[in-house]
């Protein structure tokens, strides 16, 4: 016998390819209705075989896309006054505004897959992403989370890549920052603020397994980089930058780290998470050039979490130094010319694109303890996000809190959740403190 239900799904499913998703199960159970998002999160409404409706509502926690976190699943009897043929994706009004943001998320395998292969129009680029990984928090200017309102506004969209974002059936159905070589972003190597002839990520790759220093425009801001198993390279950045002790963070392939760590089972899977942490891992196998950590017994290790980062590592074929890009005591540099300005001094080359960082951040930095994973700097991949607080949380009054002067941070608590900020840093710096 048919029924029909309203189903309420509460978490983080809005810009994550969760409508699409819903209506792949609804279409694979025969169901009819349709799905949208609201201020609440995603609404589906969907009528059939009550046996198909529970495997749909088994399937909206159990099968979630990726990057989804749902928190609930709320069935209700629904009584329509007129049904779709089929299942459809319907707009969402004002009141859909997306609000729940997505952290940015590491290249997915499909990508991956993609930016490796010959035969698809995505070989080599280093902006390719879906509604299953990509940038997000670092490019969202403003809400809703539409392109429009993302540092991607410029780049119109061409017909092929049109076509992927209207077809639910593509993983890259509303992807906001989908691009291609045709209609995105570019890159692009500089020395002494020329850009030089070539293909840039060869003629990086090339000046690092030289010895050279490059400064790197990421996700959340510049990286300088070196070749991290070159003990002249590593020394000249720490001259050049000043920083004589403290450790570097280092990037690295799946055997890279094995090679040159011991890994724990949580470790390895802390490192391939989404969010792609820096993760504190002891030191094991080949050595390391010591003035990475001196004295430490660990090093920070994370993997590539863009496309950019996998080609340059493809071409170097050596882990990599990846510190912040920034003066002593100022945040990490995110712009073009400032980086032109700031960066000079260190880099002996620049690798730089033309898509603008919305929002600084730097790389989370995790390690895991005997009581589980610990959190030591929440910034890009784990930001923005909730931790739900203990039963009664729900009826107090938002609270904010702005954190210390150092190392700022902030949280609000609303409605049962506490929602936390990226680390900021030292508020005594103008940069650090006009991002406060």
């Amino acid at each position: 016998m048919d029924e029909a239900r309203r189903i309420r799904v509460r978490g983080q499913v809005q810009g994550v390819g969760f409508r699409p998703f819903v209506w792949t199960i609804a279409r694979r159970e025969g169901l009819r209705g349709r799905v949208l998002n609201d201020a609440e999160g995603v609404l589906v409404y969907a009528a059939g075989p009550a046996a198909a409706l529970d495997r749909l509502e088994a399937a909206l926690s159990g099968e979630a896309p990726p990057l989804a976190r749902v928190d609930a699943v709320e069935p209700a009897p629904w009584a329509p006054e007129e049904l779709p043929a089929g299942f459809e994706i319907a707009a969402s009004g004002p009141a859909g505004a997306e609000t729940r943001i997505t952290p940015d998320a590491a290249t997915c395998p499909a990508c991956l897959a993609e930016i490796r292969d010959p035969a698809t129009r995505r070989f080599r680029y280093p902006f390719t992403n879906c509604t299953h990984c990509g940038p997000r928090f670092t490019i969202i200017e403003g809400l809703p989370y539409d392109r429009p309102k993302t540092t991607m506004a410029p780049f119109e969209m061409c017909p092929d890549c049109r076509a992927e974002y209207a077809d639910p059936a593509d993983r890259r159905f509303h992807a906001q920052p989908i691009a291609c070589p045709a209609c995105g972003p570019r890159i692009w190597l500089e020395r002494e603020g020329a850009e030089a002839p070539g293909d840039a990520i060869e003629l990086a790759a090339e000046a690092l397994r030289s010895g050279e220093i490059v400064a790197i425009k990421g996700l959340g801001g510049f990286h300088l980089a070196c070749d991290a198993t070159d003990a002249g390279a590593v020394a000249r950045l720490r001259d050049r930058k000043r920083r004589p002790a403290k450790p570097l963070a280092l990037m690295g392939t799946d055997e890279m780290i094995a090679t040159h760590a011991r890994v724990s089972a949580e470790e390895w899977s802390l490192l391939r998470e989404p969010g792609a942490p820096i993760v504190l891992l002891v030191k094991a196998g080949r050595p390391l050039p010591e003035a990475l950590a001196p004295g430490q017994a660990a090093l920070g290790w994370m993997l590539p979490y863009t496309p950019l980062h996998h080609l340059l590592l493809d071409a170097v074929a050596r882990p990599l130094v990846m510190t912040s890009g920034n003066l002593s005591g100022e945040p990490q540099v995110i712009g073009n010319a400032e980086a032109r300005d700031k960066l000079a001094g260190f880099a002996d080359a620049m690798l730089m694109h033309d898509r603008e960082i919305a929002r600084r951040l730097d790389d989370s930095v995790e390690r895991v303890t005997a009581a589980g994973p610990m959190v030591i700097r929440r910034a890009r991949g784990r930001v923005p996000g909730t931790l739900p607080l203990p039963p009664g949380f729900e009826d107090s009054p938002p609270v904010l809190a702005l954190g210390g002067q150092m190392k700022a941070a902030i949280c609000l608590t609303k409605n049962g959740q506490a929602l936390l900020g990226h680390h900021l840093g030292e508020l005594d710096d103008a940069l650090t403190w006009a991002a406060f």
